[in-house]
């Protein structure tokens, strides 16, 4: 459906997320990827959604010469715990402290999704809350070891078996956890056609 509603655009998804990849193809949007290395810093004033849709932006600023046909789509996702930002772990202990800090509380996931033609820029961000049970040492080296969770923010990925055995809540787009909420960039796509 969405094929035919934007071709008259070149879609760019500037995403090298297999995740994010996937929804786009499962929404039935033909696009290309292009990537461009950013470091990804941001004023530390900055809290929940401030740090994505910053992101999100900077990653969209890196493409400056688009034609009136591209329509470029960037995103960023953190877990915001305890009035942090945990973005991708460092290594394995890194991993292993953002999941023991999450062991029997509750976490957001937050993505922002930016939209960039030659003429302007928007961005959306989508809020999900997630409740972790309490996760023994045993479990989260378990699953370390054996899914290697280190491209993921918060260092999980829903879909995978921590997803399974540990999430007792979700509120909010489950999609958005795995790395896109897919309703609200559906529905955003479908303001261009």
């Amino acid at each position: 459906m969405l094929k035919e509603k934007l071709n008259k655009y070149t879609i760019i998804l500037a995403s090298g997320s297999p995740r994010r990849q996937q929804f786009f193809k499962e929404m039935d949007v033909d696009f290309t990827i292009q990537l461009k290395e950013i470091e990804e810093i941001y004023p530390k004033n900055l809290k929940s959604e401030e740090i994505t849709n910053y992101l999100s932006e900077l990653k969209a600023s890196a493409f400056e010469n688009l034609t009136k046909n591209d329509l470029l789509i960037t995103s960023d996702t953190i877990v915001w715990h305890e009035e942090k930002a945990l973005g991708k772990p460092k290594d394995y202990e890194d991993a292993f402290k953002m999941l023991s800090s999450m062991s029997g509380k509750t976490h957001q996931v937050i993505t922002s999704v930016s939209f960039k033609t030659s003429e302007k820029i928007e961005t959306i961000h989508e809020v999900t809350k997630v409740t972790f049970k309490e996760l023994t040492a045993s479990e989260i080296n378990y699953y370390l070891d054996n899914y290697k969770p280190f491209d993921k923010a918060g260092s999980y990925g829903i879909q995978e078996w921590i997803g399974l055995i540990a999430i007792t809540k979700i509120e909010g787009s489950y999609s958005n956890v795995v790395g896109l909420p897919v309703e609200k960039v559906y529905t955003k796509l479908l303001s261009y056609a």
